[in-house]
């Protein structure tokens, strides 16, 4: 190969991903992105899983249990009396 050979950028790109520092930093990048993805799959699993605990809970319940309203009114007996 001649030197103007290694000025074209198709031999720069190969002679860079064939660097050892370039593919160490590939490396890394791609690993903490697969960690991130993973932790934000599983957080996103737990929040589905309790929200489907809680929907659950309030469907065997009958209705919105009374410590999730603090002003609860009922609807029966109509509003209450001061």
């Amino acid at each position: 190969m001649a030197a103007d050979d290694f000025l074209e950028p198709e031999v720069a790109v190969a002679v860079a991903v064939c660097s050892p520092a370039v593919r160490k930093v590939l490396r890394t990048g791609l690993v903490y992105g697969l960690a991130g993805f993973i932790v934000a799959r599983d957080k996103l699993s737990d929040t589905a899983r309790a929200v489907k605990k809680n929907v659950q809970h309030v469907a065997a319940s009958g209705g919105i249990p009374a410590s999730a309203t603090s002003n609860e009114v009922d609807v029966a007996a109509g509003p209450a009396s001061s």
